[in-house]
């Protein structure tokens, strides 16, 4: 089954159900179970089974039509009006799509796609409580779980690496480098690596700056290891 063939929460549109959603988009008036079985040609079971996965995924709307004489309502079944969301997606492409534009954009493309992780990594870190300070190891900790909520995998050293070059002024110790494990842009990364990295290290300037935090992301390195990115910090007014 191809990534088309399913809904949003990984229900299959099968044919059968196809089947029965077309025929409530040409029933031109909402349609019970029995109505419908009998025009895809199953039994009312199953309809009902379709229809009753149809409306978890948003794609079918059920109501109650009020009886005309004794008895409970009957429930009905209508096509949920707007673009099916259950649909295939192209995400990626889209993204190759603005990447390989923005790539052409010639030397301002790198400076471009910093400032636009910039502004989102404001918008996508925790903000600190009114009137606290934050520390660099508090930022930095902050960072580690916005990037791991991202996917990123982050792991940072319980202690500073030296060898990076401390940011540390002994009484608030910040790890200099962050060990990136996973990268969810890969694929983008690896083919657009000038544009998406530049991003990457944009979004953890954003963060650690609406943190007013005493450390900055200096520098990210791309594959330092075979499977781990380095981000390297620096202190804010070195940045």
């Amino acid at each position: 089954m191809t990534s088309g063939e399913r809904a949003g929460d990984g229900d299959p549109v099968t044919p059968r159900r196809r089947a029965v959603l077309e025929v409530l988009r040409t029933a031109g008036a909402p349609l019970g179970v029995n109505e419908v079985a009998e025009r895809v040609g199953v039994h009312a079971n199953t309809a009902r089974f379709h229809l009753d996965s149809l409306v978890t995924r948003g794609a079918v709307e059920r109501t109650l039509e009020a009886p005309s004489g004794r008895g409970r309502p009957r429930a009905v079944y209508a096509p949920r009006r707007g673009m099916d969301r259950g649909g295939r997606r192209e995400y990626r492409l889209l993204a190759r799509m603005l990447l390989s534009r923005l790539a052409t954009a010639g030397a301002g493309a790198e400076a471009e796609a910093v400032e636009a992780g910039r502004a989102w990594g404001r918008h996508l870190v925790e903000p600190a409580p009114p009137f606290h300070t934050v520390t660099g190891r508090e930022a930095v900790d902050r960072l580690v779980a916005l990037l791991a909520d991202l996917g990123f995998d982050p792991v940072a050293p319980v202690a500073p690496v030296s060898q990076a070059g401390p940011v540390n002024d002994g009484s608030d110790e910040v790890p200099d480098v962050i060990r990136l494990r996973h990268c969810p842009f890969l694929e983008l990364a690896e083919e657009y690596r000038q544009i998406v990295c530049p991003l990457h290290l944009g979004l953890m300037k954003g963060a650690l700056a609406a943190l007013d935090a005493p450390v900055a992301a200096g520098r990210l390195v791309p594959f330092a290891e075979p499977d781990v990115c380095h981000a390297h910090f620096v202190p804010a007014r070195a940045a």
